[in-house]
């Protein structure tokens, strides 16, 4: 009888390895929207935003700290959406996309109606570029890679991390 249950066990293990040494989809290049499927492009048009997880980011400056109100962006789904056809978002809001390991590659701002900058962080928090990125409804549409690894990325609406002062060096600390 143990034969059968050890039997069944291993074939279990043995599967439940393929699927998790399998890897996921390639995601050396991240953008806010990764360059789509055909068929994925056309079913791009305006949905429904999913729900985002909100928590908030503190940003540690020079001159005091500025807290964000943000939408949390973890999951491959979350992360390809983004902030996709959005029109408009107060001025102390913004997206966070986390990643639980070092990721390299850039963001673009294909359906992406609002101007954005984007702060990269690492894993402890320290802000490693930011730079400005423009709207983008027709291809082909510019990547603004950071030339960095990092864990995570914040977009704010355009040109608010030079009003509150924010540079690279500072910190970020999110608050789930």
């Amino acid at each position: 009888m143990l034969a059968p249950v050890s039997r069944a066990l291993s074939l279990l293990l043995v599967t439940f390895l393929l699927v998790a040494c399998r890897g996921g989809p390639d995601t050396t290049e991240r953008v806010a929207s990764p360059a789509p499927t055909p068929q994925a492009e056309a079913d791009a048009s305006p949905q429904p935003s999913p729900s985002f997880r909100g928590a908030a980011a503190l940003i540690d400056t020079d001159d005091g700290s500025v807290i964000v109100r943000v939408e949390v962006a973890q999951t491959d789904e979350e992360r390809m959406r983004g902030l996709m056809f959005r029109e408009s978002m107060p001025e102390d809001h913004g997206m966070v996309f986390i990643w639980f390991e070092e990721h390299h590659g850039g963001f673009w701002m294909k359906n992406t109606l609002i101007p954005l900058s984007i702060a990269f962080f690492g894993n402890d928090g320290r802000i490693l570029r930011i730079m400005d990125m423009d709207p983008c409804t027709e291809d082909p549409c510019p990547v603004y890679d950071p030339g960095v690894g990092y864990y995570g990325a914040l977009e704010v609406n355009q040109g608010m991390f030079d009003e509150w002062g924010v540079k690279e060096g500072d910190h970020i600390t999110m608050s789930f």
